[in-house]
């Protein structure tokens, strides 16, 4: 009986030339070209890792290089000199024309203490000077009137000598007389007792003299007359001169060109004499405290070219000089207690580099105020370079085309 199944249908010609190639080769072409990709990778990985190796080496030490040649630092800040301002006299602030932040120039009004107390005070010492100016008038007339007592003391003291020089010319004519009975006893005794009476009164009227000298040095002292100084109207002229000083204290002005800081005070508040209420930073000149490690030091000077840049805006690049460097740091360890030093212990073979202030003088005008406390980068310039390029020059450019802020 015949197999109703019929048999399978036998193979094509080129599938059996594949299978009998794969029996010799035992990869499919596939998987040939596979293997070859992956060797491919493998060789361009490992020379794409060598020159990235390469080139970061290379980078490095280009780095190393103009790190030395030219030290940088971003541990710097803005500074500027901060005046405090404060009243000279005590009183309630009437006035305050001014507000936080507002930039003042020199002279600027900036409060007005209540001045009447003051205006009281100018008021009477300039009445005193007036007082004095009358005093003096009375004791010019009293040095005047001294003076011509000891000029009339001193004509009486004249006439009394010249009696007394003819009292005792007269007696020394009769005495000789006498003896030939020219003249009585009587008459000679008259003639030695006028004699005797016209030295006294000579001896009085110089006393008195003296008296009346006294009495005129008295009225000149009075007077304080000290060539053309009077003492009496200088002193009630300073007077008037300090009462008007502190006057003008109580408008306060702006000593610099600044911008006002820390204003916490209004009208009506009162202010302490030489007690500070505000701030003022001054606005004329800036500089970057910028902190070196102390292997840059030797690198450059005081006097060196220095570039900065600004972290709120790279672009907006001064230019600055070296002022000073640092001198001193204050150590921890190895500060004094007592009489004996305190050392710490510490790690010999991790040493941290210390870093010193340099304070830099900005030369340049800024695109944008500068602003106290603000950070900065700064970079020397090897001495005898010129200031180079901006940095990013094509970038910026690129920026500048297309209209977009940088």
């Amino acid at each position: 009986m015949p197999d109703p199944t019929p048999p399978p249908p036998s193979p094509p010609s080129h599938a059996i030339a594949a299978t009998r190639a794969f029996g010799r080769i035992g990869v499919p072409p596939s998987a040939q070209g596979s293997r070859a990709l992956a060797w491919i990778r493998r060789v361009l990985g490992r020379i794409l890792g060598i020159s990235f190796m390469l080139g970061g080496l290379t980078t490095s030490f280009i780095l190393l290089a103009v790190l030395e040649r030219r030290p940088r630092t971003d541990d710097a800040y803005v500074r500027a000199n901060v005046i405090g301002i404060a009243a000279h006299v005590s009183g309630m602030i009437v006035e305050l024309p001014i507000i936080d932040n507002q930039a003042v120039s020199k002279g600027d009004v900036l409060f007005v203490v209540d001045p009447r107390p003051y205006e009281v005070t100018l008021a009477e010492a300039e009445a005193d000077l007036a007082v004095v100016d009358l005093e003096i008038a009375a004791l010019s007339a009293d040095v005047e009137s001294a003076r011509k007592a000891v000029a009339a003391a001193e004509a009486n003291l004249v006439k009394l000598e010249a009696d007394a020089v003819y009292a005792v010319q007269y007696l020394e004519r009769i005495e000789p007389l006498l003896a030939d009975r020219f003249v009585t006893p009587n008459d000679v005794v008259k003639a030695r007792s006028d004699a005797d009476a016209a030295n006294a009164a000579v001896a009085s009227a110089a006393a008195m003299v003296a008296e009346r000298e006294a009495a005129l040095a008295a009225a000149i002292a009075n007077l304080g007359q000290l060539g053309d100084v009077n003492a009496l109207r200088t002193q009630a002229e300073v007077a008037v001169a300090n009462a008007r000083l502190y006057l003008d204290y109580c408008t306060v002005r702006s000593p610099i060109d600044g911008y006002i800081t820390n204003l916490n005070i209004t009208r009506g508040e009162y202010a302490n004499e030489g007690v500070q209420v505000f701030a003022i930073v001054d606005r004329s000149i800036w500089y970057v405290m910028a902190n070196f490690k102390e292997t840059d030091l030797p690198y450059f000077d005081v006097g060196a070219t220095v570039e900065i840049y600004r972290m709120s805006d790279a672009s907006d690049r001064l230019e600055g000089y070296v002022e000073g460097i640092g001198w001193a740091l204050y150590q921890q360890d190895g500060a004094t207690i007592g009489v004996l030093p305190d050392v710490s212990p510490t790690l010999d073979w991790v040493r941290l580099a210390q870093r010193f202030p340099v304070r830099i003088v900005v030369t340049s005008e800024p695109e944008r105020p500068l602003r106290m406390g603000e950070t900065m980068s700064v970079i020397m310039v090897p001495p005898g370079d010129e200031m180079p390029p901006p940095r990013f020059p094509l970038i910026r450019d690129l920026f500048d085309r297309i209209g977009l802020d940088y």
